[in-house]
């Protein structure tokens, strides 16, 4: 028998996905039936929620709902991902994006929320095998990448890829001109499965991102001028612009929030760095000249396990048992005074100023949040930064166990004084937090623009063997 439930406020905005995100809009009552699935054909049949709504003016029109309550990509059992978000006010998102982007539906079931990818480092690694696997030296590949598991995963789909790239070379586009054309094309894709979310949200979640070229961390106006030309041609709401905290891109990030374009600012190693990237986005902001600012949002992804990886062997190089109890603890550490900054700088004058124009906080992001170290728990960089207004990206390993047995509480500010003496502590053994930010920071630009590189130069080979066949022969 169908079950009939009268909702309205907070509990219609919960499920009212595909209707305007307009606060008037989603206080108005709903009118929801509910048929679950009849035992007998378990297997065929998904249970079905039907759902009416129309404004109290009474002219606003009917508008009805009908959705699976589990299925692919549906509303399906809740997990703790769910909860997260619920209880905690953290948002959990998936970091890894290929194709199909359809794979992402049984995440967004499971209560995934929005998601962040590296192209040049793991999505594109990905499409290189994917697109490549039959024409290159998989032994080299192997080499450079060092993760056979993601390899086994390309291959394994190699053709995700073909037809476009080779409509878009034998069209006459250049291979760089090519690879851009497959990333707009993954991300507007991804932004239409999350803009159900971004506008229950009413823009506060549901992002994508995509980053800008990784050999513009050094040059200010190139990634302004690349993030602006993303922005119009990716033309999703729910898209953010990945632009790295390099101190030449500090300004780019004024510019393009100035611009009312949203942003991921990446690669943030230091609490130094880190409130530059505030100051950047308030500071454009208050640039901007728009009277509502409620659609200019920005993420700040502070990395946290690359932390402890580089202190750790410092550490280790030092040899004390001081020093070899604090392995492990630098970067959670430096994450809770991370927040704690936060907390202040999205808070006062210059802030309520800001709010009064729709202003939204720029949400902690914790990034690297994979465990690199064996003998650590599988959910550190997850368990101990649960905090209200942040992000936490996930790739599949710690996503999994987070979902298995991960800590619900919130745990970002419940020792500071705790953190701030292992900061302190590390200090005092001659552990230079600058130098480590500005190391990691040098690390991770030319990591990424390493593989960057790497890709197009096997993008061109490809391409290369293409125009040496008659486009007759591959039809």
């Amino acid at each position: 028998m169908a079950s009939i439930s009268k909702l309205g406020g907070s509990a219609a905005a919960a499920t009212a996905s595909s209707f305007s995100s307009s606060s008037a809009l989603r206080s108005e009552p709903k009118l929801s039936f509910h048929f679950p699935r009849a035992s007998s054909i378990t297997s065929r049949v998904p249970a079905i929620s039907i759902s009416f709504r129309r404004g109290r003016d009474g002219r606003t029109p009917l508008t009805v709902k009908c959705s699976q309550v589990d299925g692919n990509g549906a509303q399906g059992k809740r997990t703790t991902l769910h909860d997260l978000y619920a209880q905690e006010g953290q948002s959990p998102w998936y970091d890894n994006l290929c194709r199909p982007v359809t794979d992402l539906l049984p995440l967004i079931a499971s209560g995934v929320r929005g998601v962040t990818s590296n192209p040049s480092v793991r999505f594109w690694s990905y499409l290189c095998l994917m697109v490549f696997s039959n024409a290159l030296n998989i032994a080299k590949v192997f080499a450079h990448f060092g993760d056979n598991s993601i390899f086994q995963k390309a291959i394994s789909s190699s053709n995700a890829y073909d037809e476009q790239f080779r409509q878009l070379i034998l069209s006459g586009n250049d291979v760089e001109s090519a690879y851009w054309e497959l990333v707009i094309k993954d991300i507007q894709d991804a932004c239409k499965l999350f803009e159900p979310i971004y506008d229950e949200t009413d823009g506060g979640d549901g992002y994508v991102s995509v980053e800008v070229s990784p050999r513009l961390a050094r040059d200010t106006e190139g990634t302004v001028e690349a993030a602006k030309w993303l922005h119009k041609v990716v033309d999703r709401p729910n898209v953010y612009i990945k632009i790295p905290a390099t101190a030449e891109c500090i300004p780019s990030i004024k510019e393009v929030i100035s611009l009312g374009i949203s942003v991921n600012v990446t690669l943030i190693f230091s609490i130094a760095r880190y409130e530059a990237v505030i100051d950047a986005y308030l500071d454009g902001l208050e640039a901007s000249g728009l009277s509502d600012l409620s659609r200019v949002t920005s993420v700040a992804s502070f990395f946290v396990s690359r932390v402890d990886t580089l202190i750790d062997k410092l550490l280790e190089k030092i040899g004390t048992p001081e020093a070899l109890n604090l392995r492990g603890k630098a970067a959670v550490a430096q994450a809770a005074l991370a927040y704690k900054l936060y907390q202040k700088k999205f808070s006062g004058p210059r802030w309520e100023v800001l709010v009064k124009k729709g202003a939204k906080k720029q949400r902690l992001l914790w990034a690297s949040t994979s465990v690199k170290n064996p003998a650590y728990p599988d959910t550190l960089y997850v368990d101990p930064l649960i905090g209200p207004d942040t992000v936490s990206t996930m790739p599949d390993q710690a996503l999994q166990a987070f979902i298995d047995h991960g800590t619900l509480a919130r745990t970002i500010d419940s020792n500071l004084s705790e953190a701030e003496g292992i900061y302190s502590a590390l200090e005092k053994l001659g552990i230079d937090w600058s130098e480590v930010g500005t190391k990691l920071e040098v690390e991770g630009v030319d990591s990424f623009k390493k593989s960057f590189d790497s890709l197009l130069v096997s993008l061109q080979e490809k391409g290369d063997s293409l125009k040496l066949v008659s486009p007759a022969l591959l039809e």
